[in-house]
């Protein structure tokens, strides 16, 4: 049992009254009136003590059934939603209770890992009802975890007390990279491929011939097929697509650097969501997609290949990995991809840096991929240190701070500079907006025939 607010209001109640009482008292009747004051109050608390005992007990007759829905998998990074059905008594089953609607309090135990949006759900639920309630977990972490018991507290039909019991719904979770961006980027990419704007962005964006069609104003009169027009008597434009069948190779660091926390997320887990999201796209237009993470030595190769299943088998193969305190071997992972890949192809690696010196084989390994491949390089920023540098400061010690921010943005962009000299394509944008810019960047890739 655990008394509700009322029962402490009216414990208050019968104390003020006794003290209230026992103030008529004067003389020789004082002590005798304390002692009848006394009595009553302690009666009084008695009676309302036995009442809220009394109060939730019987809710054991019309206690809730309350389940949570299986769980899968839950995304890296995101608000996952967990889904709780709660389903209320008949009220013909418990003629004490009546008519009155349930009034309870919901706490889930989920992973102490993660953090809850609410963590505690209030609900007041008419008799032989059944709702769904809804709250999010944010896991900051991959791997599995265990969710435990539902606690669960019912008012009694007079808001006395509360009856508290646990549901068992142990279950064991596992979370994996962003399943949930995945889907949404796979939902937009279909609309893509099915709608006519993708067919008007890529209107001689391409070398594959995909279509004629009639010429209409504003199009460019260069893809006028002039033999077609000639047959037809009437202008007819060729629809050129982006070459299918390529390959794109992915290598994601995971040394020092990738360590790093921005955003609540490891920098390797921003990087992470990034690659499978690359995977997705490449894989939706047709090309071959493999994967490498290394460190001081490749520690997970996926060869490249094309089809959904390949996308299942990388998220598989690099859910487990994690980042490590060691100083990344650029030059292996890029040796270890020319030897295994010789045809041409996208490389694009995923990783961080710092400044032209401490970059120095980051700049030789890429300098090397050009002119035979296409070498892209991707490096994740913290926001923090962009915040840092543009907010004006108020006094000398943040002052220092900001001036150093902007000594570590330039260095990077003489850095980033020095690889766009040698051929090399770069993308620098925060860890935490890195995804959708690098797809962006990618489908602009293909629509171009860059590769």
């Amino acid at each position: 049992m655990i008394p509700s607010q009322r029962v402490y209001q009216l414990l208050l109640l019968g104390t003020g009254v006794g003290l209230g009482l026992s103030a008529f008292g004067s003389g020789n009747t004082r002590p005798a009136l304390l002692l009848v004051a006394l009595g009553l109050t302690l009666t009084w608390d008695v009676l309302i003590l036995g009442l809220a005992f009394w109060d939730s007990q019987r809710v054991k007759s019309s206690q809730v059934k309350i389940s949570r829905e299986s769980l899968q998998r839950l995304s890296i990074g995101q608000e996952n939603p967990v889904r709780l059905t709660v389903k209320s008594g008949d009220a013909k089953q418990f003629p004490l209770w009546g008519n009155r609607p349930a009034t309870l309090q919901i706490r889930d135990f989920y992973p102490p890992e993660f953090t809850a949006t609410p963590p505690l759900l209030e609900l007041t639920l008419p008799p032989n009802r059944e709702e769904e309630l809804t709250y999010t977990v944010f896991p900051a972490k991959r791997g599995e975890y265990p969710f435990g018991d539902i606690q669960v507290r019912q008012l009694g039909a007079w808001g006395l007390a509360w009856h508290s019991w646990r549901i068992p719904q142990p279950q064991t979770v596992a979370v994996y990279p962003d399943l949930l961006g995945l889907r949404s980027l796979s939902l937009k990419l279909t609309l893509q491929n099915s709608g006519n704007i993708r067919r008007a962005k890529r209107l001689g964006m391409g070398t594959e011939f995909a279509e004629l069609r009639e010429y209409s104003t504003g199009d460019d009169p260069r893809l006028i097929d002039w033999k077609a027009t000639a047959r037809r008597s009437r202008l007819l434009l060729r629809v050129l697509e982006p070459e299918q069948e390529q390959t794109l190779m992915i290598l994601l660091d995971r040394g020092r650097l990738m360590t790093a926390q921005v955003k609540g997320l490891a920098r390797f887990d921003w990087g992470l969501n990034a690659a499978l999201s690359l995977a997705l796209a490449g894989l939706n237009r047709g090309d071959r997609v493999g994967i490498g993470v290394f460190d001081r030595q490749m520690q997970v190769w996926v060869p490249p290949e094309r089809g959904q299943a390949q996308l299942t088998k990388l998220i598989e193969r690099l859910t487990p990995i994690h980042p490590v305190l060691l100083e990344p071997d650029y030059l292996e992972a890029v040796t270890h991809v020319t030897s295994q890949h010789t045809r041409r192809a996208l490389v694009v690696l995923i990783t961080d840096l710092v400044d032209k010196t401490a970059s120095s084989e980051l700049l030789l390994s890429m300098g090397r991929l050009a002119p035979r491949y296409l070498p892209f390089c991707v490096t994740l920023r913290d926001p923090q240190i962009d915040g840092q540098a543009h907010t004006l400061t108020p006094d000398i010690p943040s002052t220092y701070a900001r001036a150093v921010a902007l000594d570590l943005l330039a260095q990077r962009q003489v850095a980033l500079a020095t690889l766009k000299q040698r051929g090399v394509l770069i993308l620098d944008a925060p860890a935490n907006q890195i995804t959708e810019q690098l797809v962006d960047r990618y489908l602009q890739l293909k629509a171009r025939s860059q590769l």
